[in-house]
């Protein structure tokens, strides 16, 4: 018994029609280095996730909207899907190097771009303050550790404005949607006698 086809007929038009433009893109005189030399870099940058994360975005700024999303998508899709594009008369050596690609960084991106779609929980976290000496000056630092659900500790090391920014924006978009049941009283107080002290010190820096 045959099985059933990947893509039904209206799928396949579409398919071919995303792999085509994607080709003409990749055409461009010195396009498929420019690709390959983003791939790579990407793949070897110790900043990999974040990285992946604004790779589509690169790659449409370098090929145009569609044809980047087409290029992510195909570097990750099933191997069923991707050998349809051995079905569509694109030239041989666009042919080769999407070959290459998805099989130098296909997997490695796939399981990157999963982890960002699914992010680990947090099940615990500790902050302290250091002071850094950065070109004769002394500078305060937080230092963050976030606990995943697996005991694997990260930790992020930044000026204390990184820190302000960051709970600024999260009480953006916290407090909106907050209700009774979302904070409670001894987590309201904190922020709150935070905030006074922040103000106090303001007023007397202002005042001299």
């Amino acid at each position: 018994m045959s099985s059933e086809p990947v893509l039904d007929h209206e799928e396949q038009f579409l398919f071919k029609e995303e792999i085509l433009h994607m080709a003409s893109a990749l055409a461009d005189g010195g396009m498929l280095d420019n690709v390959e030399d983003l791939l790579t870099d990407v793949i070897t940058s110790p900043r990999f996730d974040s990285e992946v994360f604004t790779l589509e975005r690169s790659l449409q700024v370098m090929l145009g909207a569609r044809a980047g999303t087409t290029l992510v998508g195909l570097l990750t899709v099933s191997p069923e899907v991707f050998d349809q594009v051995a079905e569509v008369h694109i030239q041989p050596e666009i042919h080769e190097r999407l070959v290459a690609w998805r099989a130098r960084f296909g997997l490695a991106i796939d399981n990157a771009l999963n982890f960002l779609n699914n992010p680990d929980g947090i099940q615990g976290h500790n902050f302290s303050t250091q002071v850094a000496h950065v070109d004769d000056r002394r500078v305060l630092q937080g230092r963050l550790t976030l606990v995943r659900y697996n005991n694997e500790p990260q930790f992020f090391v930044a000026d204390a404005a990184v820190f302000y920014g960051l709970i600024a924006d999260v009480l953006d978009r916290l407090v909106p949607q907050t209700d009774d049941e979302t904070v409670d009283a001894d987590t309201l107080g904190r922020i709150k006698d935070a905030i006074a002290v922040i103000e106090r010190k303001q007023a007397a820096r202002n005042r001299t």
